[in-house]
């Protein structure tokens, strides 16, 4: 019988890290602000405008829905709007102590080595 990935490292190791590792990123995730701006383009509200290639290809697919201009209007309206969403955010690392840091790193980096280790061959 195998370990993880098929290596003899071991199945209980390979667990161990990964609680590492979803431990850090939690405690270091809940230290995250994410906030948003305003869509802004040359000082004018720009949300409104983003939505025009997606409503004209939804309104194209219900005309054909087979038309492959209209997926495409559609798939392109998502992305404008997926990417302005991304492109808008503010990301903040909320105040905390070098202590707490260090624990959310060090439960990041350790449960990534110990994961590593296990799914390393033994030689």
């Amino acid at each position: 019988m195998q370990g993880a990935g098929g290596t003899p490292g071991g199945v209980g190791t390979f667990f161990l890290g990964l609680g590492m590792v979803v431990v850090g990123a939690y405690l270091l995730l809940t230290r995250v602000t994410v906030g948003s701006g305003a869509w802004l383009l040359w000082g004018y509200s720009a949300f409104g405008l983003s939505l025009l290639p997606l409503l004209i290809g939804i309104g194209w697919l219900f005309f054909d829905g087979r038309s492959v201009g209209g997926w495409i209007l559609t798939a392109i309206g998502a992305l404008i709007i997926f990417a302005g969403i991304i492109g808008n955010m503010h990301i903040y690392f909320a105040s905390t102590s070098l202590f707490d840091t260090l624990i959310m790193l060090g439960l990041l980096a350790g449960g990534l080595g110990v994961i590593a280790r296990s799914l390393k061959a033994l030689a």
